[in-house]
C-alpha cells in the first residue's frame, strides 16, 4: 500500500512538513514510482535572478493540493508511490559542475521525476538522464522563449541554450520536438530559422488563442506519437498576469487554464519525466506564480501516476 500525504483532517494544511503536497520524504518510504525533486540553482539566468528559491516556494504553495484529480479521474498518490526526494545540490559558482551534479542526482533516483527548478539550465542534465534511460526522447517545451540559442557572452551552458545542447548531444528525437507558448521579440529572424533547423515545431501563444486547446493538443499528440516524452515547463509560458514571479516575463502569454488543459490532453501518452522551472518568488504577488507552478507540477505527477507500475 502506498503512503500518501499528511491527512489534512488531522493536521491543518498550514502546519506539518513542508514537502510537495505534504507527501512523505523518500527516506521515510524507501522507494518511489514518482519523485518530486528540487534543484535550487539559478546561475544560468540572463536577466532577473531568484529562481534558486523556486523549489521552496512551490512546495509551500502546494500545501492546498488535494489527493484526487477530478479532471484526470485519478488519485495519484494511491495509484503510485509519490515522494518528495528533497533537493539536488548544485554548485552556484560553477555551471558545468552544477550540470554534472544535477545529472548524477537524477541518475541516483530510481523513479520518474518531476523536477522543480531553478532556472532552465537544469533541463539539459535532466534530459541527459532521461536519454540514458529511454534513448532519445520527444520533447514538449512550454515557454515564452525558444531556449535554443547558441551562447550568451560566449557561455554554452545557460538557461537560454539547453535545448540546442540537447539536440547536439543526441538526447532528443528530432522528429518530435515542439515549443508551445512562444511569443515576444527575438534577436532576429535567424533565431526562428536556426530553431527550425534543429527540428522544432512552434505553437505560439497566439496559436493557442486562435486554434483552441483541443486542436493544439491533437496536433501535439500526432507529432509525439507513442515516443517516450519529456515535458519541460518554464513558468513564463504563462502571461505575467498569471505568473509575475519569473525572471524574463513576456506579455501575451497563456492562461493557467490553457496550460493545465493542454497538459491534461496528454493523458494516455508515454510521459517519462518533466520539470517546472523559472519560478522566482521575489517577484511574485500573493503566491500567484508559485500556486500556478504547484498545480502544473501536480498535473504532471498525476499524468505520471497514470502510467503502469509494478
Amino acid at each position: 500500500m502506498n503512503k500518501g500525504p499528511v491527512d489534512s483532517a488531522r493536521v491543518p494544511r498550514f502546519a506539518g512538513p513542508a514537502t510537495f503536497a505534504r507527501l512523505p520524504r523518500l527516506d521515510e518510504v524507501g522507494r518511489a514510482d514518482v519523485a518530486v525533486v528540487g534543484v535550487p540553482f539559478d546561475s544560468g539566468v540572463s536577466y532577473r535572478p531568484g529562481a534558486r528559491f523556486g523549489p521552496a516556494a512551490v512546495r509551500e504553495a502546494s500545501r492546498l493540493l488535494r489527493p484526487y484529480h477530478p479532471a484526470l479521474d485519478v488519485s495519484p498518490f494511491e495509484r503510485a508511490q509519490v515522494v518528495d526526494a528533497g533537493d539536488i545540490v548544485a554548485n552556484p559558482y560553477h555551471i558545468e559542475e552544477a550540470i554534472e551534479s544535477v545529472e548524477a542526482g537524477a541518475a541516483a533516483l530510481d523513479a520518474r521525476l518531476v523536477t522543480i527548478g531553478g532556472d532552465h539550465t537544469i533541463a539539459l542534465p535532466l534530459l541527459r538522464d532521461a536519454a540514458r534511460r529511454h534513448g532519445p526522447v520527444a520533447l514538449l517545451h512550454f515557454d515564452a522563449h525558444l531556449d535554443t540559442w547558441d551562447t550568451y557572452f560566449g557561455a554554452e551552458y545557460t538557461h537560454g541554450t539547453p535545448f540546442r545542447r540537447a539536440v547536439e548531444e543526441g538526447l532528443l528525437d528530432t522528429e518530435a520536438l515542439s515549443h508551445v507558448g512562444i511569443r515576444g521579440p527575438l534577436y532576429g529572424k535567424k533565431d526562428l530559422d536556426e530553431d527550425r533547423r534543429l527540428g522544432f515545431g512552434i505553437v505560439t501563444a497566439a496559436d493557442v488563442l486562435r486554434r483552441g486547446v483541443d486542436e493544439v493538443v491533437d496536433a501535439l499528440r500526432q507529432r509525439i506519437g507513442d515516443r517516450p516524452l519529456y515535458v519541460s515547463v518554464d513558468i513564463d509560458v504563462l502571461d505575467p498576469a498569471h505568473a509575475p514571479g519569473t525572471g524574463t516575463p513576456e506579455a501575451g502569454g497563456l492562461t493557467s487554464r490553457e496550460l493545465l488543459e493542454i497538459l491534461r490532453g496528454l493523458a494516455g501518452g508515454n510521459l517519462i519525466g518533466a520539470d517546472v522551472v523559472e519560478v522566482a518568488p521575489a517577484y511574485d504577488h500573493a503566491e500567484i506564480t508559485s500556486v500556478a507552478a504547484s498545480h502544473v507540477a501536480y498535473d504532471l505527477v498525476s499524468l505520471l501516476a497514470l502510467q503502469e507500475y509494478k
